[in-house]
């Protein structure tokens, strides 16, 4: 707290201090560097407003931040042009800083110690949104201001792999990968199998059954899984014509994550797979740059794809599980009350994900047909039919591939 202290103290050495041309109204500028929400910020405005009662309209602090009047260095020459102020200004000042720094430490105690930043790209109202809040709301009980976690949605903190690096470098505590972890490790390309998932039962029982496989292969790059949620049911949109038949996707320009699998399963099915961020889907379909996409109902409502799609068609081709994923090393530093505290909500937190997933299905589906948006229900029997080259790629490919589809399809009995 010193150390904090310190640097604040340092940052108001830097103020700027300037008086307006009347007597009767001395203005005195407080700029700084920090952002809104900052200590920085809190703290300069817990000051003016401890020293405008009792600067009891003598005088007013008015505060700057974000480098509003200039840099660090710019604020300390700007200080220097304004040192022949007052003897009884700063006498004023010499009072306000002793109950100022008193409220400084008042604050920094009642705040939480660690700041736990969960990011992701889901868009508000996505399952991606709903299921972080929720965690965060049970986590945050449970944690009772020893830590608190915030969730930063709609890419905000990067796009997918930015945000997996960032969570190696501990610049984030947590992301919600999906069909990106494919890339991540050869076990997660399972999932990418075509109608390997039939539903969130036969999903349990795979995270029941093989959970430490994957939790192994996501610690040998790093990473700690905390739960297993989810992304959903993917379907297809497009612009040219409703899919029946995997020969329908002909030539169309399809979006798909930038998972390996993925974009094999769809050149199989004679489409033109484009890799892209989800943050850059929209713009790309209102400009024609690509025909289609391919998601859950919840990421196509939630990002608002029905304003800017003609077709949507119901396959189904691929469950994506989210994965609540954190740093391993990371993770284990934390205090293991803080631990416990997290496994507990990442645990509790997956009853809701998956209600309210099932939920979202039926009602976002409505908001899609309402939109104006054509939809059939393509040929299932002909997608799999057409999806055996990928499992036998899958199979040859991925050292114990075979074993591992098996061992995920027995789990739906």
């Amino acid at each position: 707290m010193k150390k904090i202290i310190s640097a604040v103290l340092a940052t108001w050495m830097g103020a700027v201090l300037a008086t307006s041309a009347t007597a009767a109204d001395l203005v005195l500028k407080f700029g700084h560097v920090g952002k809104p929400g900052s200590l920085f910020d809190l703290s300069a405005n817990e000051f003016a407003r401890i020293a405008n009662a009792k600067l009891a309209g003598k005088a007013e602090v008015q505060v700057f931040g974000s480098s509003q009047l200039g840099k660090d260095k710019e604020l300390l020459q700007k200080l220097k042009l304004g040192q022949k102020k007052e003897e009884e200004m700063k006498k004023i000042i010499s009072a306000v800083l002793a109950t100022w720094m008193g409220a400084v430490l008042a604050t920094s105690a009642t705040a939480a110690d660690l700041v736990l930043k969960f990011g992701h790209v889901g868009k508000p109202g996505s399952l991606f949104d709903l299921s972080a809040n929720e965690f965060a709301k049970i986590a945050n009980a449970k944690l009772a201001g020893k830590a608190e976690v915030q969730v930063f949605g709609s890419s905000q903190l990067g796009k997918d792999k930015e945000l997996l690096q960032k969570l190696k470098l501990g610049q984030i505590h947590f992301s919600l990968p999906s069909s990106v972890m494919s890339s991540v490790a050869d076990e997660f390309g399972v999932f990418e199998m075509p109608y390997i998932i039939q539903n969130r039962d036969h999903m349990k029982r795979v995270q029941q059954g093989l959970g430490d496989t994957f939790q192994k292969a996501a610690e040998s790059k790093g990473y700690h899984i905390l739960a297993y949620w989810e992304n959903g049911f993917r379907h297809i949109t497009n612009n040219t014509r409703a899919i029946n038949v995997p020969s329908d996707l002909q030539g169309i320009k399809l979006r798909t994550p930038k998972g390996a699998w993925r974009v094999k399963m769809f050149k199989l099915y004679g489409a033109n797979p484009t890799p892209m961020s989800f943050s850059e889907v929209f713009t790309a379909l209102q400009t024609g740059v690509i025909d289609g996409q391919e998601n859950p109902y919840a990421q196509i409502a939630s990002a608002k794809f029905q304003e800017v799609q003609k077709y949507l068609s119901i396959t189904g081709h691929v469950y994506t599980p989210g994965y609540l994923l954190t740093s391993k090393s990371g993770f284990e530093k934390l205090p293991a009350d803080v631990q416990s505290a997290l496994r507990e909500a990442a645990t509790e937190a997956q009853a809701f994900v998956y209600s309210t997933a099932a939920r979202l299905e039926g009602e976002l589906l409505a908001v899609i047909k309402d939109a104006g948006v054509a939809v059939n229900t393509a040929d299932k029997a002909a997608f799999i039919a057409a999806s055996k080259p990928i499992y036998d790629d899958y199979a040859s490919s991925v050292k114990g591939g075979s074993e591992l589809i098996a061992k995920v399809q027995k789990a739906a009995n």
